[in-house]
């Protein structure tokens, strides 16, 4: 399943000498997970790398490995084939899963404000959305979270997919850019890194997004239900680590150790510090809640509607859901919170 680089936390570094007996009674004690993304990038992930790169999750005796995968819906299938325990899919895949009969819950909102946009190129006549019909929308995967807010962008001003508009997967960075230049795609469906990459790359782009869809969140931290059910203790400890990653890497008295974890965790996004630098101001505004959130990783009911009927409205579930509400839960993000001093 998994196809590209794993980084794995190191335990023993963080453990003092102690002699070789105790070093490894410690280590047999750490109980292995495993955490999928659907990007290579460690900037996208940052809570995870930070809390294991600050030993967050070795103080609740996790040794995290991640592991990155191509989009939302491989990370989904990772988590209910009981490869990895944790993941970060976005919503509108998740709710397409469990549509499906994957009983996958969202615990913590990542990315509190949305972090995909629709692009084009910065020189295009294109103005809105609206002038997309007949057009071909690029994405980085086939079924990520990307595609699933483009059709709620598009099917808000009456087009859909595959008769108003075309989907192109064309990948990520580099073949992005060479898919506008060779005039395969019109617009792209972009991530906030996806974005700064294209610009770093000299494809500068702008969005056309219309402003209200700046309240759909996108990607978050899920888990199946039965390890809910079943590990709630798993589900606590990872909850108390990831948030108190997602704290220390929002003070800004910290910077310095973020990004030497993130580089740790993905060495070529940190070899142009100023490049990463910035990816990861952009990243992290994402992920600040909003004014209506009670506390980080906080999920709005409402906006969950939101995209269920938006993809109702295109076509990618055929009805809502028997429970919507049990896609998710502010449950653990709110217990691990408390764990922030």
């Amino acid at each position: 399943m998994f196809n590209r680089r794993a980084f794995t936390a190191s335990v023993l570094a963080a453990i003092p000498a102690a002699g070789l007996m105790g070093t490894v009674a410690f280590a047999q004690d750490m109980r292995e997970i495993t955490f999928v993304q659907p990007s290579p990038s460690a900037i996208n992930s940052f809570p995870v790398f930070v809390a294991i790169g600050e030993g967050y999750f070795e103080e609740e005796g996790l040794k995290v490995t991640v592991e990155a995968i191509n989009g939302s819906g491989a990370v989904l299938q990772a988590l209910s084939a009981g490869q990895a325990e944790f993941g970060r899919p976005g919503p509108g895949p998740l709710i397409a899963a469990r549509s499906r009969g994957v009983d996958a819950v969202h615990i913590y909102n990542v990315a509190a404000r949305s972090n995909f946009g629709v692009a084009v190129q910065e020189e295009s006549e294109i103005q809105s959305v609206e002038e997309l019909k007949g057009k071909v929308i690029g994405t980085g995967t086939a079924d990520g979270a990307e595609v699933g807010f483009a059709r709620n962008v598009m099917s808000s001003v009456g087009m859909t997919a595959g008769e108003d508009f075309e989907f192109l997967t064309v990948g990520d960075g580099g073949p992005a850019t060479a898919a506008f230049l060779n005039g395969e795609i019109d617009a792209y469906s972009a991530s906030t890194a996806d974005t700064a990459i294209l610009n770093q790359r000299g494809m500068p782009v702008r969005d056309i997004t219309p402003a209200e869809f700046g309240r759909f969140f996108g990607n978050g931290i899920a888990t199946m239900a039965d390890t809910i059910a079943n590990d709630r203790e798993l589900v606590e400890g990872w909850s108390r680590a990831f948030a108190r990653g997602h704290a220390f890497a929002l003070d800004d008295a910290n910077r310095e150790a973020v990004l030497k974890h993130l580089a740790d965790g993905n060495p070529q996004e940190g070899e142009d510090k100023e490049f990463q630098s910035a990816l990861f101001d952009a990243v992290r505004s994402k992920t600040i809640p909003t004014d209506e959130a009670e506390h980080p990783g906080w999920y709005p009911a409402e906006v969950w509607q939101e995209w269920q009927d938006a993809l109702v409205a295109g076509g990618e579930i055929s009805a809502p859901l028997d429970d919507l509400g049990a896609a998710w839960t502010n449950e653990f993000a709110a217990s691990g919170n408390e764990a922030v001093q």
